[in-house]
């Protein structure tokens, strides 16, 4: 069994939550010990992708909503609680190299799809050569390998970073449909079920932990990590040097 660090659930800017997922991996690299946690956005919020253009959300739809730009690729994200989950993790080098044939996004994707199928909601990943765009701006419009799709939607996709070997992951689950976004729907209108966030939480966790060989344990964020959160935040993701660079 690998031990994995499971970090308290919260409700934070995006700014903040940014900040927390960094140091998370930066944490992971310094500790050699991996984390997890779930969380959501206090407020509607965008995340617009690392090589994301600026003006693609000004001229969106969303463009009056709070918005920060994530470390990692692919395009914008609608944040908006109680519609999605947004879990991350983060892995240690030694951890991280461990794939056994496949992306750990892949490997994550298939295990909700595992413990979806449990709940009677068949979803399935796309596979390489099935990728299509049915938008530019919106992540959940992009369909792309290891994405996880229930009767043609995506409902779940994630992105990468990586630090000295070490590697961050985070994604969305798409749970219900945003008043914002309208043209994406959720697990609960694709499959006509509504699965509770805390069921979910769980039945990740437990799915994880059975095919990875996780074991969770409840931690909290030290005070070095909060200390290098807050400056992180400070520093990066609440400035225009980071968040109009492109």
């Amino acid at each position: 069994m690998t031990t994995l660090r499971l970090l308290p659930y919260s409700s934070a800017s995006g700014p903040e939550q940014m900040a927390l997922d960094e140091a998370m991996l930066l944490s992971a690299h310094v500790r050699q010990e991996a984390a997890f946690r779930f969380y959501e956005w206090s407020e509607p919020t965008v995340s617009l992708g690392y090589f994301q253009s600026r003006q693609d959300h000004e001229q969106s739809q969303l463009r009056k909503l709070a918005w920060v730009r994530r470390s990692s690729g692919g395009a914008a994200i609608l944040h908006h609680a109680p519609h999605e989950l947004t879990y991350s993790f983060a892995l240690p080098l030694a951890l991280a190299k461990i794939q056994r044939g496949e992306s750990w996004i892949c490997r994550v994707h298939h295990a909700i799809r595992d413990w979806l199928k449990c709940q009677s909601i068949l979803t399935r990943a796309v596979v390489c050569g099935e990728e299509q765009k049915k938008g530019e701006y919106l992540c959940f419009l992009h369909q792309t390998a290891g994405d996880l799709i229930l009767n043609g939607s995506k409902i779940a996709g994630s992105a990468q970073r990586k630090h000295q070997g070490s590697l961050l992951q985070h994604g969305t689950i798409l749970l219900t449909t945003s008043p914002y976004t309208s043209e994406l729907p959720g697990l609960g209108e694709l499959s006509g079920k509504l699965v509770p966030r805390e069921s979910l939480c769980q039945g990740i966790l437990e799915t994880l932990g059975t095919q990875f060989g996780w074991d969770f344990r409840p931690d909290d964020w030290t005070q070095d990590e909060q200390r290098q959160a807050n400056h992180i935040e400070a520093e990066k993701y609440r400035t225009k040097d980071w968040n109009e660079r492109r």
